[in-house]
């Protein structure tokens, strides 16, 4: 078993607690999430009595020891030292049958020692995307976060407008965040470093306990795992629209989802939140942002990784030389996610133009994102009903094209494979809006459950054709999303 984060030093966390709310009430319960886990029996179901009060924060019981993580990071490339959290509080530790440690987190749930100027809570709208989001990026085998349950207050909530507040319980296998490297390097000191990279190595990292240079195998892993994780993001068209460096965990998973959305018609400078004026975390400059942070999480282990009597010049290049890998290790794994969505269970290089093409294609053409490759099933099947990518095309002559070219690559297991790798739902930004919009004016959230039902089957051909799947129109479409800080 892993220690708890609670081992470590007061340097790293506040002890906090929650901050009672007017009137309590369910908004969802992630009941087969809440059986994965051994949750104390209070909070196991939302049938029990005290489940809800505990989770909206006006309960702690004596198993609970809440607390806040403090974090630095580099917000749209500028550092801030004194970050943390300020508005989510972790409730405890989950520990299940094999060990594993997995944070409960309340976000939402009122002021923190890190909360500056801000109130600690959270507007129903973003509760609501993020849970619709994290347990769809599940659904997909993304490495995530994910929704426990969700607690309207009963109070409201000032940001630009007035809304309904809410708080979200979250899972992760842990909250520790590049950021929180920075933060130790920065405000600590390598002891503090060395304490908070022996204990990732023990919570998420336990083969590197015994490498030659665990912390240095340490960045290598981080890095695999970013690579990893940015590669399926961009599979799926999804852009988290919030990179910082307090926004990366170092257990490769996606964390604190904001204005984050899938992109319908293919555009690869596509932006969605309203605070990134510049595209700096525009789609296809995921990948280098996710370079630039693990650049930064290098830095903060410098001093951990120097060797007896190397000078600052040689440490600088071998770190660089490290991270000049990252390039490299993505590509790998974007050829393989692609090549799937095109039925190429071994892509190779040369296949790398094949895939390009059709995104050229993609983008020329307004050809939405994800069921341009969902129907690309249809163009290997006879049926003449069948959905298939042509049809998406006003003029499909340059698709047939290289249609052509591609139906000589594929083998006879493509179909099979491309539905397992391209969804045909996604969460669409206009109908994550409308759930949103229904329960903030009208408290109503049928159409949420909706949606959050059909999305837990995204592959499932029976949905091909229905109104869930669909682009939106003209005058549906949400251009811009927000955090809801």
């Amino acid at each position: 078993m892993s220690a708890r984060y609670l081992s470590l030093s007061p340097f790293f966390y506040s002890t906090v607690k929650p901050t009672p709310v007017p009137e309590p009430q369910w908004i969802a319960f992630n009941q087969p999430l809440a059986d994965s886990l051994q949750l104390p029996a209070e909070i196991a179901s939302s049938e029990h009595a005290a489940a809800v009060s505990i989770l909206a924060g006006n309960t702690v019981p004596s198993w609970a020891t809440p607390f806040s993580q403090a974090y630095s990071g580099h917000q749209f490339g500028h550092f801030n030292p004194t970050l943390g959290d300020g508005r989510a509080i972790v409730l405890l530790e989950a520990e299940t049958a094999t060990g594993e440690l997995y944070d409960i987190q309340l976000k939402g749930a009122g002021r923190t020692p890190y909360s500056r100027s801000g109130d600690g809570r959270s507007p129903i709208g973003p509760v609501l995307r993020e849970y619709l989001v994290s347990e769809t990026m599940h659904t997909f085998g993304v490495p995530t976060t994910r929704a426990l349950a969700a607690v309207a207050t009963g109070g409201w909530v000032r940001r630009e407008e007035s809304a309904p507040g809410a708080i979200l319980t979250r899972v992760a296998s842990s909250h520790i965040r590049v950021g929180t490297f920075q933060y130790a390097a920065s405000q600590g000191g390598k002891e503090r470093v060395q304490e908070l990279a022996d204990y990732v190595i023990q919570r998420h990292y336990p083969h590197l306990q015994h490498a030659k240079q665990p912390y240095f195998e340490l960045i290598k892993t981080v890095m695999q795992r970013q690579a990893r994780l940015v590669s399926h993001w961009m599979s799926l068209g999804f852009i988290h629209g919030v990179m910082n460096t307090d926004n990366c965990s170092v257990a490769g998973e996606t964390i604190d989802y904001g204005p984050c959305a899938f992109m319908e018609q293919y555009n690869a400078q596509q932006v969605f939140s309203f605070i990134d004026k510049r595209g700096r975390y525009r789609y296809d400059n995921q990948p280098h942002i996710a370079q630039w942070n693990m650049a930064r999480f290098a830095e903060s282990l410098a001093e951990l990784v120097r060797l007896p009597d190397e000078t600052n010049d040689a440490l600088i290049r071998r770190l660089s030389e490290l991270v000049e890998t990252f390039p490299a290790m993505y590509e790998a794994q974007w050829l393989q996610r692609f090549g799937a969505k095109i039925g190429l269970a071994q892509p190779t290089t040369a296949d790398t133009q094949l895939i390009k093409d059709l995104l050229s294609l993609f983008a020329e053409h307004a050809i939405d994102f994800t069921l341009g490759f969902r129907y690309l099933i249809g163009e290997l099947k006879e049926q003449p009903e069948a959905y298939a990518t042509r049809q998406l095309f006003a003029d499909p002559a340059p698709f047939l094209a290289w249609r052509k070219q591609w139906q000589q690559c594929v083998g006879k297991h493509a179909q099979a494979l491309m539905a397992e790798v391209n969804p045909v739902l996604i969460p669409r930004n206009h109908h994550v809006e409308a759930a949103i919009q229904e329960a903030q004016n009208k408290g109503q959230l049928e159409r949420f459950h909706k949606l959050l039902t059909a999305l837990q089957t995204p592959f499932n051909e029976q949905h091909l054709g229905s109104e869930l799947a669909q682009p939106a129109n003209a005058e549906e479409q949400v251009t811009t999303t927000f955090c809801g800080t």
